[in-house]
């Protein structure tokens, strides 16, 4: 007899009480707040000493939600040939600017935003020996060769932002030539 109780017990409570959690579900999915677009404009400020010598603004689009958002890839540059050996013979590097960001709604307003940038640039280059064996590449003078000296630059941060802020997030000196990089974010939430 109790087994014939639970049996009937059971479903009936099941059945009376599904559309309460079904409810509930979907209030709480409702009270996620909702991804924003966010155009993020990043540029890199070259100097030498107090002259500008570049000044490269690069824009794209985020998305900023509750619980984060994919990232957003921005990739543009060029493939530099080096030479690797007389068996191997050139090889390309990618020389250019990388951007990686992403958005997190954060309270008040604020965004969180995620930004991973990376930057080479060829600066010159420098003669390399090469025994003469290697008709292909030496030089009128039979001996030498040049090869580009590549320089880089690598950031990642996290930096709370407003819409319409501005921040200059990063600044560095390149050890090699002495030139100042700094990096300037610029958010705008799109309406």
């Amino acid at each position: 007899m109790k087994a014939i109780r639970s049996c009937v017990v059971i479903p009936i409570a099941l059945l009376l009480t599904g559309p309460l959690l079904l409810a509930q579900d979907k209030a709480s999915s409702a009270s996620k707040a909702p991804s924003v677009s966010l155009k993020l404009q990043v540029t890199i400020v070259e100097k030498e000493g107090e002259k500008k010598v570049a000044n490269l603004p690069y824009t794209f689009f985020v998305k900023a939600g509750e619980g984060g958002s994919p990232w957003t890839k921005l990739r543009t540059g060029s493939r530099v040939p080096v030479y690797v050996g007389k068996e191997h013979g050139m090889q390309y590097i990618d020389v250019g600017t990388n951007i990686d960001a992403r958005g997190i709604s954060a309270e008040d307003g604020r965004f969180d935003i995620s930004l991973n940038l990376e930057r080479s640039w060829v600066a010159g280059e420098v003669e390399v020996p090469l025994d003469k064996s290697d008709s292909a590449v030496v030089d009128p003078g039979g001996t030498r060769f040049k090869e580009p000296i590549i320089r880089q630059f690598k950031t990642e941060l996290t930096l709370p932002m407003r819409d319409g802020q501005t921040s200059e997030v990063t600044q560095a000196a390149d050890p090699g030539s002495g030139r100042v990089l700094t990096i300037i974010v610029m958010l705008n939430v799109v309406k």
